[in-house]
């Protein structure tokens, strides 16, 4: 019997580099490849565990796997640093930029 391979493997690997790439993107566009990626290598994952040898393409699943983890903590904490960042500085001031450097230079104490 011909090795198949797993219906997700490469989907995944593209959702969880492209999770990586768009971490600057205030973090939702990545955290919602990440999570998607992960649900679907799970799916792929419990398929693979019920027969391993009629699947010939589990290490791109694992490498996508891997790389949506890494693109969800990398969204995660880049969503953070936007949340801080706005609950500091606040809404209104990133719209003036006068306002803007005023607040910054009272951060720096100055």
């Amino acid at each position: 019997m011909e090795n198949q391979k797993l219906p997700n493997a490469t989907a995944v690997l593209v959702l969880g580099i492209l999770s990586i790439l768009t971490c600057c993107c205030y973090g939702v566009v990545g955290l919602a490849l990440g999570i998607i990626g992960l649900v679907l290598a799970s799916k792929d994952m419990k398929l693979y565990r019920e027969t391993p040898e009629k699947f010939s393409n589990f290490q791109n699943l694992n490498v996508g796997k891997i790389l949506s983890i890494i693109g969800v903590v990398l969204n995660a904490l880049s969503l953070i640093y936007f949340i801080a960042i706005i609950s500091m500085i606040g809404l209104g001031a990133l719209q003036d930029p006068a306002l803007l450097q005023e607040k910054i230079r009272q951060m720096q104490g100055l």
